[in-house]
């Protein structure tokens, strides 16, 4: 399915590593519960019950799509989720491309199509995203784990 794009890109929910510890912890807290209040109350079952629940969401969204990033034909088309509007970039109108950091926070919330102060974000994982700036000025924060790669399929795209 490579070789049909210029570029193409799958991007997770759950494969972001904080998100992943922090459902570890909690599944760890239940575990941990529940063998604390195994000799105590008939409620230690409901902690192993959650526990493993938490184990198999956190599986299920290793999984799940969060959106696909395709460049071809001097376009860049996000596909989101199952009900998510598709999102069409036309490469001429596009002035400036960069690569950059996409938050500095430590925590970044996955969002889809997300306008916010003269942007519009799309983001799954990782830290860093490729900078569109088009004609009316809005920038587009597009989240990647190939910056590099991006940025030169963008720029080879651009020329042709």
């Amino acid at each position: 399915m490579s070789n049909r794009y210029a570029f193409f890109e799958k991007q997770y929910i759950g494969r972001d590593y904080i998100r992943i510890c922090i459902r570890l912890v909690m599944a760890a807290f239940c575990f941990a519960a529940y063998v604390y209040e195994r000799d105590r109350d008939n409620t230690q079952d409901l902690f192993l019950v959650v526990g493993f629940g938490i184990i198999g969401v956190s599986i299920a969204l290793l999984f799940l799509i969060q959106y696909k990033t395709i460049i071809d034909n001097k376009k860049i088309v996000i596909d989101g989720l199952w009900s998510a509007k598709r999102v069409e970039i036309d490469l001429n109108s596009i002035v400036k491309v960069r690569k950059d950091t996409y938050s500095n926070y430590l925590f970044n919330n996955p969002v889809y199509n997300l306008h916010r102060k003269g942007s519009i974000r799309f983001y799954s994982s990782g830290k860093d995203a490729v900078v569109l700036t088009d004609t009316d000025g809005f920038e587009y924060y597009i989240g990647t784990q190939r910056p590099n790669e991006m940025y030169l399929v963008i720029q080879a795209e651009m020329k042709s």
